[in-house]
């Protein structure tokens, strides 16, 4: 993936806009677990679902940085929010990337106009969350390419508008040939099933989708066996960046917000500013969201400088960033809990609403299981004896 120069148009602007409607909405849409559809709106207003579509077809034309600003900046208003945007961005990099002509004419224009929002859809019953797994095939049939498709959970997938799905490879004949494909709301009939009560992420709104229905042939992004590539070089890289940048955001503006609590007139009353258990905790928090800021900017630029993304070493940056970034945020936020104590850290109404962003940090170790990435970078270690790294 090369480097994109930045979009022309204000992208603080946009995301700002976003931003305060997210937190104006965050405390009721967590409450009740329903998804920010005000926050969707504003990102279909602003431009900001085009992120990643080429200029050519009427988006901003942002790449990698531009995607990593922006979801870190969504999270420290709502990390729901900032993640279905993380998400949607992957999505239209693989279109745009991967995509046939026809498709991307058609869609990437819809996607600049804010006219589509897109959903991953790549869990399945069973397949404890492995990627290049697919227990349901894609069939060829007279009509088109036939979609039969359950998925335990869908990231906003009740609102999207559009659906990048994981399918068994037509006629493949293992488990590991995989394909991608797009399939519009319009050609699926859609069914929800049971009750999205989670302990965080509780905005996402991530559902439990059946999907059925039938797209004609220019919808199969990659070829019929191609979605291991996409993966290795594009699906999975920007999922890495887009989740931790999203983690990192959450994390960033919990510590801003408890230095403001600290600093203000009320806090310099009622807090010990000379206490060295608050400063170490706060100092923690601080190494914690440095170092990775600095893992995330470096996985940034070697994605950015292209190349085989496959390698062992460059597979190990960016899994262990996620690994890095799910838990070391987390830990941060437990930190600054413990910082504050009970009324600032542990209350629901707490101005800092540190309660909210712990419980929802705690779904990044599970949103791919960091064990299977640890597996995984285990035995690519054992390929990598000399410990080679990638350069900065």
């Amino acid at each position: 993936m090369t480097a994109v120069a930045a979009p022309s148009l204000d992208l603080s602007a946009r995301v700002a806009r976003v931003a305060a409607v997210a937190l104006e909405h965050a405390r009721r849409t967590d409450d009740e677990a329903v998804f920010q559809v005000e926050a969707l709106a504003e990102l279909r207003a602003s431009g900001l679902l085009g992120l990643l579509v080429p200029v050519a077809h009427g988006g901003l034309g942002g790449g990698p940085a531009d995607l990593i600003d922006c979801a870190e900046s969504l999270a420290r208003a709502d990390l729901s929010v900032a993640l279905i945007f993380a998400m949607h961005c992957q999505q239209v990099a693989v279109l745009a990337r991967y995509g046939g002509e026809e498709l991307r004419d058609t869609l990437l224009p819809r996607i600049a106009a804010g006219e589509r929002y897109l959903a991953s859809v790549t869990t399945a019953p069973g397949s404890g969350g492995h990627l290049l797994s697919a227990a349901a095939p894609l069939r060829e049939t007279g009509d088109g390419l036939l979609i039969e498709r359950f998925a335990p959970i869908v990231t906003g997938g009740a609102h999207a508008d559009g659906f990048l799905l994981t399918m068994g490879s037509p006629g493949g004949s293992a488990p590991g040939q995989v394909c991608l494909v797009y399939a519009d709301r319009a050609q699926l009939l859609i069914t929800e099933s049971g009750q999205w009560q989670p302990m965080g992420m509780r905005a996402s709104h991530s559902v439990a989708l059946r999907l059925t229905g039938t797209v004609p042939g220019h919808q199969l992004i990659g070829g019929p066996h191609g979605f291991r590539e996409i993966s290795l070089a594009l699906f999975s890289p920007l999922a890495h960046l887009g989740w931790a940048a999203c983690w990192l955001g959450a994390a960033a503006g919990a510590l801003s917000r408890v230095a403001a609590l600290v600093r203000s007139p009320a806090g310099r009353q009622r807090i010990d500013h000379r206490s060295e258990l608050l400063l170490t905790r706060l100092a923690r928090a601080r190494h914690r969201i440095d170092a990775v800021h600095a893992l995330l900017r470096h996985a940034q630029h070697t994605v950015e400088r292209g190349g085989d993304l496959s390698a062992a070493p460059v597979q190990m940056l960016l899994n262990g960033l996620k690994v890095t970034a799910a838990e070391s945020c987390r830990q941060a936020v437990e930190e600054l809990i413990d910082a504050v104590g009970l009324r600032h850290g542990y209350f629901k109404d707490s101005a800092t609403y540190l309660e909210r962003v712990l419980r929802d940090l705690r779904s990044a170790a599970l949103n791919y299981h960091n064990d299977r990435l640890d597996l995984a970078d285990g035995r690519l270690v054992l390929l990598d004896r000399s410990v080679t790294h990638v350069a900065g």
